[in-house]
């Protein structure tokens, strides 16, 4: 309205000026005497009208700057809002990214202590289940050591064939029990030890000590290849427990995040591939397989190519443990060894023979005749937790300087556990060394 105002009073004053201005024209025209009054009139009027336009342009500017001045609160207010809102989110971002931080970090130190408690948890229950496993072993060398002690009387040549008679029948294997015999006569002369006490003692102390020397240079570790596929290749004759030794290795490493292929190349034992399928259903792992009495090598070959094309860590083979006779048995994990390196050079990573604890001196046998025939780059002791015989553990290493990699001692997928020596030879000597103190 103000604006509307000023125009109206600035209209007037243009029309005002435009007929003062010709009545002076002709007035001076007229007559000249009368100039000067009529001037003085004009300028007169001009000054009153001047005026006038005057006290309407303030009261138009007046007016306009109070617009003006509205216009710039409302713009400022309005510029001003979105910065505030901003300055809003970003305080309660803020806010909530700090509680986020909080949380976060809270919640990953009762990870942490969780993840200690369950690593102390789990260290604590494999001592336990290797401590039961060995029960059977552990009794057996107690109840023979003990009734051999019995009839100590002096550290004579008797004495020293009935002790090499008594490891072997411990199966720790005749080699084994004539080398310890031998170390063991001059221990005992070293020590001087004539008690029964004190030669128990020595003795026992001296089976702990060849134990651990067989294994100070020994490779009980799993070799995996960190930049591509894994060939995990597992050997031995039927019955030892080779297919659910690799459901059970198979679950362990999906949990610990790899991803695992199973391929079931023993085709010529009825059940096989069934046995295999049924663990790769329980623990979500594909299994490749083939028809019954087909090539072996054949199932390998479709297993790499699975394996390489889903991208998978680690490629677990069943083998035969049984064909027409051993030759054709060895010959046919040699052709299987070709066919994997002829698509990966380097594999298979590791050789796995399967043995069964409970065979004792068998299984010294079957492990003699694998290595002798193909490159086994470790064992893999079943049914430790059945059997007496525990201590065939020892000729092993001793003779055939094969690492123990893994242990059976129970039924469920977390009996099967990596080998620790230290843990082993204190678990089946231990409380012997103790009972002789």
């Amino acid at each position: 309205m103000a604006q509307v105002h000023a125009d109206s009073l600035s209209d007037e004053l243009s029309l005002v000026t435009s007929t003062s201005q010709v009545e002076a024209d002709m007035l001076a025209e007229s007559a000249s005497f009368s100039t000067s009054v009529m001037v003085s009139a004009s300028q007169a009027h001009a000054t009153s009208v001047s005026t006038s336009q005057s006290l309407s342009v303030s009261a138009s500017q007046d007016a306009a700057s109070a617009v003006n001045e509205a216009e710039l609160e409302e713009t400022a207010e309005h510029d001003l809002e979105p910065e505030i809102k901003r300055d809003l989110a970003q305080t309660e971002q803020n806010h909530d990214t700090s509680l986020e931080i909080s949380q976060s970090l809270s919640e990953s130190a009762s990870a942490d202590a969780a993840n200690a408690i369950n690593e102390t948890e789990v260290e604590q229950t494999a001592e336990q289940d290797l401590d039961q496993g060995l029960s059977k072993t552990r009794r057996t060398w107690s109840d023979r050591w003990n009734q051999f002690m019995s009839n100590f009387r002096s550290v004579d040549e008797d004495f020293f064939d009935d002790l090499e008679e008594t490891l072997i029948s411990a199966d720790v294997g005749a080699q084994t029990a004539v080398t310890l015999t031998d170390e063991l006569r001059d221990e005992v002369k070293l020590k001087n030890a004539k008690s029964q006490d004190e030669v128990s003692k020595v003795i026992i102390q001296k089976l702990i000590d060849l134990y651990e020397r067989q294994g100070v240079d020994e490779d009980t570790s799993m070799h995996l290849n960190a930049n591509g596929l894994t060939v995990i290749l597992f050997v031995g004759v039927n019955g030892v427990g080779k297919t659910t030794t690799i459901g059970k290795m198979s679950a362990r490493y999906k949990q610990e995040g790899k991803q695992v292929v199973l391929a079931a190349a023993d085709t010529f034992r009825a059940g096989a591939t069934e046995q295999l399928v049924e663990w790769g259903k329980r623990n979500d792992i594909p299994v490749v397989t083939g028809a019954a009495n087909s090539d072996p090598a054949s199932v390998v070959y479709d297993g790499v190519k699975q394996a390489q094309a889903q991208e998978a860590d680690i490629l677990f083979v069943d083998t035969a443990g049984r064909l027409q006779n051993n030759v054709n048995l060895m010959q046919e994990l040699a052709k299987m060894k070709r066919i994997i390196q002829r698509e990966i050079p380097e594999a298979p990573q590791e050789v796995l023979l399967v043995l069964d604890a409970t065979t004792g001196q068998n299984a010294l046998q079957q492990a003699r005749l694998f290595k002798d025939s193909t490159d086994v780059t470790g064992i893999v002791l079943t049914k430790l937790d059945g059997t007496a015989k525990g201590g065939i553990i020892l000729p092993i290493r001793n003779e055939l300087h094969l690492p123990v990699k893994w242990i059976g001692v129970g039924e469920k997928v977390t009996d099967l556990q990596p080998f620790d020596a230290d843990a082993f030879v204190k678990g089946l000597f231990g409380r012997l060394l103790e009972g002789s103190k």
